[in-house]
């Protein structure tokens, strides 16, 4: 009954396609959902990009300090996608998606 009222709520809530950001992914995110992820975390993460990411970006995440004070962080479980919010050209970059304990690292 519930999942039900949620779905048909579900079409009230929707963002018009004029407020979203335009979405960016790096090489380095994009070849580690392709390929360094277990395939449920790949796929919940690019769901989680292509919906509530773009949608409102400040909400899902994080700032974080710094020295990477210019990116911010959500989280998926154990994993984070770390991406970057460009406000006037309204881009959201992703720049990785692993697990925390490699996520912060800085080169």
């Amino acid at each position: 009954m519930l999942i039900r009222s949620r779905l048909q709520c579900a079409h009230v809530n929707k963002v018009p396609q004029s407020s979203r950001y335009e979405l960016a992914i790096t090489a380095t995110a994009r070849r580690q959902l392709a390929e360094s992820l277990p395939t449920s975390i790949a796929f919940a993460a690019y769901e989680f990009i292509t919906g509530p990411l773009l949608v409102n970006p400040q909400r899902v995440g994080k700032q974080l300090m710094a020295p990477l004070d210019d990116r911010h962080s959500a989280r998926r479980g154990t994993y984070r996608v770390i991406y970057r919010i460009d406000e006037q050209q309204m881009t959201v970059t992703v720049l990785a998606v692993s697990a925390r304990s490699d996520a912060y690292r800085t080169p």
